[in-house]
């Protein structure tokens, strides 16, 4: 039930799609007896949206998800496991073309093959099953398994989670499945923005794991004053962020994550 409830929060989390919603319910309030209030909100969304996509707001709003957690530190020596989070891979695509189709948070995925390289005695942790509500049967871990062979990592080395649908569910099932000890050090492998909400669930399961940032979308303060190009990048970051904020303060509020915005 809550993996559905989240399905639909994340759809009015974004602000494309409310802000269009708001322009389509202007343009029909306008052919009936409220054509001037439906002229009034559909100029604002519009406004809205331009604002949105164009102006550095979604840099503003996604980089202190980005900054909250510094680089990993390797002082402190090799870790004992190496978690990398579903999010990556085109479950879609990928089954079609007989490839494995990576989306713009492919980091995940290459970071994972360099920390294994620097690691050879690290286990290795996929989670992630299909994060879609009508499920296809093509996993996310299935794919990822492809992909780290083709990486070099020795099969034996790899745990596949194949059945968590969105990031509580990556928590409790890689916690189960993993059996932490106590003392062990484990890596979330994440995309930077996401890792504020991850490493809050994963605590507030129980699983303590050093975070592992990758996947920026943002070089920092100077991005704070860049405006997008295009109105569809503007509002693919903004609806990015928007999420990840949305996504705290719930998991916050049904007591899934530790604290309403976690930090190191």
């Amino acid at each position: 039930m809550f993996f559905f409830l989240a399905k639909t929060m994340g759809f009015f989390s974004a602000p494309s799609n409310v802000l269009m919603s708001l322009a389509l319910i202007g343009v029909i309030l306008m052919a009936t007896r409220f054509a001037r209030a439906g002229r009034r909100i559909a100029v604002t969304a519009v406004l809205l949206l331009a604002f949105v996509g164009w102006s550095p707001f979604g840099n503003a709003i996604i980089l202190p998800l980005e900054e909250r957690f510094p680089p990993w530190n390797a002082a402190r020596g090799a870790p004992d496991g190496i978690i990398c989070l579903g999010g990556a891979v085109d479950t879609v695509v990928s089954p079609v073309r007989d490839e494995v189709a990576l989306n713009e948070a492919a980091e995940r995925m290459t970071a994972v093959a360099e920390l294994a390289r620097r690691f050879p005695n690290a286990r290795v942790v996929f989670t992630g099953g299909s994060g879609r509500i009508i499920f296809d049967g093509v996993s996310e871990a299935s794919l990822a398994a492809r992909l780290f062979e083709s990486f070099g990592i020795a099969k034996e080395r790899v745990t596949l989670e194949d059945k968590s649908r969105d990031t509580l569910e990556n928590a409790l099932f890689t916690r189960d499945l993993v059996k932490p000890k106590s003392g062990e050090r484990w890596l979330l492998v994440t995309s930077a923005h996401h890792m504020p909400r991850s490493v809050g669930i994963f605590r507030g399961a129980g699983f303590a794991v050093e975070a592992f940032p990758v996947d920026y979308r943002t070089r920092g303060a100077i991005d704070l004053l860049r405006p997008f190009s295009t109105l569809g990048d503007g509002l693919r970051r903004t609806d990015t962020a928007m999420r990840e904020w949305v996504g705290l303060a719930i998991y916050r509020l049904t007591g899934r994550s530790d604290s309403l915005f976690p930090a190191p």
